[in-house]
């Protein structure tokens, strides 16, 4: 390993979006980067694209098998440096109503949200402690305030700050550090919004006549929101990988951090949440903007 770089950061998820966009950008910052990608056309990718000692490695965090093997090859490369930083991306998200979710697709966004980032993090765990890195958890604010027909992602989500909350905790005498990065806007990754669009034909392609009529028409409001801030009108990746830069070098991290274009309306979002009774919260601000019937 360079001893001139940074110190070594292990991400997973970087074949596309927000962990492909972190993974290049903390190249350039001086870290030497192991970037989880799921195959080796997208390892390619990343590796000619990148300025500095990116290294790709196949990391599928629903495989221990492939855990086992990253896990091995970031020892033997950074050696009693250990791991400055574990950055937990990978994420799956199915949409749609939960009666009209499959169970094989609510165990797949379990499986990759939270019990691979577990995963993860275990194996890396004393890496983590002998370089007294820190852990940063890629969460979002649907894990604070649940999405309609991205239910299971906001249900994986709260898990995850759960979890986070619970390793900063136990992890504290270690010297390790914990936290987790709430995106509080949608997110202009192109790839994400035809993910959804053809998760959003195959939802429709399964569920009952009884069922469109009951949420055809909300979810496809809901999903035409989506597909337009992934496409046009979210925030940039770099308000995300910049905040991602801070928690990584700030002596004393923030638990929390809500990266956003629009930080008052976040801030009033908060306080109308905090404010106001529960029912008229969700009932006259937080579902009516959603412009449902």
């Amino acid at each position: 390993m360079n001893q001139t770089n940074k110190g070594a950061v292990v991400i997973t998820g970087t074949s596309t979006g927000l962990g492909r966009a972190t993974a290049l950008f903390l190249d350039k910052k001086g870290y030497q980067v192991f970037a989880g990608v799921r195959s080796e056309k997208d390892a390619e990718s990343l590796k000619q694209a990148a300025s500095g000692d990116l290294i790709p490695i196949i990391l599928d965090i629903t495989k221990p098998e492939q855990i086992k093997s990253a896990l091995d090859f970031v020892s033997l490369a950074v050696g009693e440096q250990g791991l400055f930083a574990l950055i937990n991306n990978a994420v799956v998200a199915a949409n749609g109503a939960i009666e009209c979710t499959t169970i094989e697709d609510i165990r797949l966004n379990f499986e990759v949200n939270v019990i691979g980032q577990i995963a993860v993090t275990q194996a890396f765990l004393p890496m983590l402690r002998k370089a007294k890195g820190r852990i940063i958890n890629i969460s979002g604010v649907c894990g604070r305030v649940a999405v309609p027909y991205f239910g299971i992602l906001s249900a994986t989500k709260a898990a995850l700050e759960s979890l986070t909350d619970c390793l900063r905790m136990e992890l504290k005498s270690s010297g390790v550090e914990v936290l987790s990065i709430l995106p509080a806007d949608a997110l202009i990754t192109p790839e994400q919004a035809d993910k959804q669009a053809l998760n959003y034909q195959k939802t429709l392609a399964n569920i009952s006549p009884e069922h469109q009529a009951l949420y055809g028409k909300n979810h496809k409001i809901h999903i035409d929101n989506v597909i337009k801030n992934n496409r046009e009108i979210g925030s940039p990746l770099e308000i995300v990988t910049e905040v991602i830069l801070e928690a990584l070098e700030a002596k004393k991290p923030k638990r929390q951090y809500f990266p956003t274009k629009y930080p008052w309306s976040l801030r009033l979002f908060a306080l109308y949440k905090r404010l106001l009774p529960y029912q008229y919260f969700h009932d006259q601000v937080y579902f009516k903007s959603f412009n449902y019937d």
